[in-house]
């Protein structure tokens, strides 16, 4: 058989087997234990004394199992048991005699004749949390009288009102009294299915939702299977008090801990029967998220004296909530998943009518159950799903995920798109609005204050004030040709460069031997990088003629490749002075210098010794989009 058929064939019979095991775990749970002396009424007086209250006139004959839920709905503390029994047989066979209690909530004292016999549970608060443990009691056999022999039974516990759920309330259930050796079947059997089966099934939904949640960590895709991991965890940990029966909290601070994770668990339900279904609403997700703060709050407002009355208004908010879920969940997958459609149907049926049970028993309207029943048979059903789920993604080919994840994908990318071409967009706008401002300041600069400056030029007597005049002149206009950003040509730059500095170093009277690229190049330098060029090679001409002492300069200029080109100025002058060694970037403008070019992404190197004369060794970027930030 393939494969993929094999996992389907699992998957299918995987929930009857789940239908089939939860009516056998039904069976069992609800059969009869073999026959003892049970005792079903007692007389029971509300009282805290230390022995049984004698002569108490509000001692009254009740049936056992004694549910204070139902009997005694606000009293909150102790209760005091008697009854009578005789040993019947078993004394005559020496058999050592056995009482067994299938539930005494919270904690039990047992008196025979007068003489304390058991202590189960703290007998001050916080009270242990005892309610599922069935409790056996050996009957030493020097106490027991031939007949008229007399059990007191304290049972210490919380008032329904107090406490969240039905079955913490206080309450003691028919006593069963005959031989040890018999009672301790019956004592094993009730305590597997009340506290063992429950911490087998929740450690199995622990490890199983551990393993969801590393899926979806390894695939983000795979959504569902987080919601699902995270919900099994959360309910698994619900059943925390089966471990750990003496919490050192009172009984307030713990059923409000418990009932502060109903709303995540479920929460995180709906969000798996939605996110399943390729649903997601934003406002279902804030209304979930709300509920985790309104419960707390309700609480806090309640108190812990109407904390039964809140919770049950929950519970149905909640039930109602998760129905809603799975009715929307079962109409979408009716319309896009047929297959999965009866199999979710099945679960979810099973899920609403462990729900609705367990409501009803919150509400009275069914009696408690003699062993947990959602505690079990919830994880039950979510450990067989989730069973299914892995069976179903194993069976996938991973390389064709779901239609959902795809458009998702799509509609991503096309939104990265949209951002980044309006992006785009809005930088071409402050490009143009930019380059416009450029022009319209450099029209003015070679407008107004050119010619102006060239008014001084001619009409200045002083010859000094001539020279500054042209000087800043030719300042002006190196700016204004930075400013309106129209690249220049490698070779037209070049040019322009070698006739300035042949023409001042000329006037100097040093010679000047300058050779460039041969060839003719289409390469151009951004407006900026021209800019900085020219006045690096101003301040190297300046250093040479004020203060080298130099005869001849050589320059090379070269081209690197299609992305860089570079200048060196040599001399023959006495070199940097002594006492600049080492700090060559203070003196002779080389600070201003190297800073231009690193504006460029470029670089400017000086070499030099005492008598040996000056290298300067520039390299800057070609083309017209070369970076220009903090260009002065």
């Amino acid at each position: 058989m393939p494969r993929a058929a094999f996992v389907r064939t699992v998957s299918r019979l995987a929930l009857p087997a789940l239908l089939a095991l939860l009516a056998w775990v039904a069976a069992v749970a609800s059969a009869q234990p073999p026959d003892a002396q049970v005792i079903a009424e007692a007389l029971a007086v509300a009282n805290s004394a230390e022995r049984f209250p004698e002569g108490d006139p509000m001692a009254a004959t009740v049936a056992l199992p004694d549910d204070w839920a139902q009997n005694h709905p606000r009293h909150d503390g102790s209760v005091w048991y008697r009854v009578q029994f005789d040993p019947g047989r078993a004394l005559d066979r020496n058999d050592l005699l056995g009482l067994y209690v299938q539930r005494a909530c919270s904690a039990l004292d047992v008196y025979l004749n007068g003489r304390r016999i058991h202590s189960g549970g703290s007998a001050v608060q916080p009270l242990a949390r005892d309610c599922a443990y069935p409790q056996l009691i050996a009957i030493p056999g020097g106490l027991v009288l031939s007949q008229g022999n007399v059990l007191d039974l304290h049972v210490r516990g919380h008032a329904l009102a107090n406490v969240a759920s039905r079955d913490r309330a206080g309450g003691l259930a028919a006593l069963h009294i005959g031989a040890y050796d018999d009672l301790v079947g019956r004592f094993a059997d009730a305590v597997f299915w009340n506290v063992s089966i429950v911490k087998i099934v929740n450690l199995a939904l622990a490890t199983l939702g551990a393993v969801m949640v590393l899926l979806a960590w390894v695939n983000r895709r795979d959504a569902p299977l987080g919601y699902y991991g995270l919900m099994a965890l959360a309910l698994a940990l619900l059943s925390a008090r089966h471990w750990w029966r003496g919490v050192p909290l009172d009984n307030a601070t713990v059923e409000f801990l418990v009932c502060m994770a109903f709303t995540p668990v479920l929460g995180l339900g709906v969000q798996f029967l939605l996110s399943y279904a390729g649903v997601r609403s934003r406002m279902i997700e804030a209304a979930l998220l709300a509920q985790c703060v309104l419960l707390p709050m309700s609480l806090l407002v309640a108190g812990p004296s109407r904390l039964f009355s809140t919770t049950s208004a929950w519970y149905v908010v909640l039930a109602l909530e998760t129905l809603g879920a799975m009715l929307l969940h079962l109409r979408i997958s009716w319309r896009d998943r047929p297959r999965d459609f009866w199999p979710m149907a099945a679960t979810l049926a099973a899920t609403a009518a462990v729900m609705l049970h367990e409501l009803a028993v919150q509400r009275g309207w069914l009696a408690l159950p003699d062993s947990p029943r959602l505690q079990v048979l919830l994880p039950l059903i979510l450990l067989a799903f989730g069973a299914r789920l892995l069976l179903q993604r194993a069976a996938a080919p991973a390389a064709v995920p779901d239609l959902r994840y795809l458009v998702d994908a799509r509609v991503r990318e096309v939104s990265a798109e949209i951002e980044r071409s309006h992006a785009e967009q809005a930088e071409a706008r402050i490009e143009q609005v930019t380059q416009k401002e450029r022009k319209r300041i450099a029209a003015d600069l070679h407008d107004d204050l050119g010619a102006k400056l060239l008014t001084i030029v001619h009409t200045s007597e002083s010859e000094r004030i001539s020279t500054l005049a042209r000087e800043a002149l030719e300042e002006m206009r190196l700016s204004v040709r930075g400013l309106t950003g129209k690249p220049v040509r490698l070779t037209d730059a070049l040019a322009d460069w070698r006739a300035e500095t042949v023409m001042r170093l000329g006037q100097a009277n040093v010679e000047i031997d300058w050779k460039s690229p041969a060839e003719d190049s289409d390469q151009v330098l951004a407006a900026r990088v021209y800019v900085q060029t020219t006045r690096i090679l101003r301040e190297s001409v300046n250093n040479i003629i004020k203060h080298s002492g130099a005869s001849h300069v050589k320059v090379r200029c070269a081209v690197h490749g299609d992305s860089q080109f570079g200048i060196n100025i040599q001399d023959n002058g006495k070199g940097i002075p002594m006492e600049l060694d080492g700090k060559l970037d203070r003196g002779h403008g080389m600070t201003s210098m190297k800073q231009r070019a690193k504006q460029m992404q470029g670089q400017c190197l000086v070499e030099s010794g005492p008598g040996y004369g000056t290298v300067i060794r520039l390299t800057l970027p070609l083309g017209p989009e070369a970076p220009a930030a903090g260009a002065r």
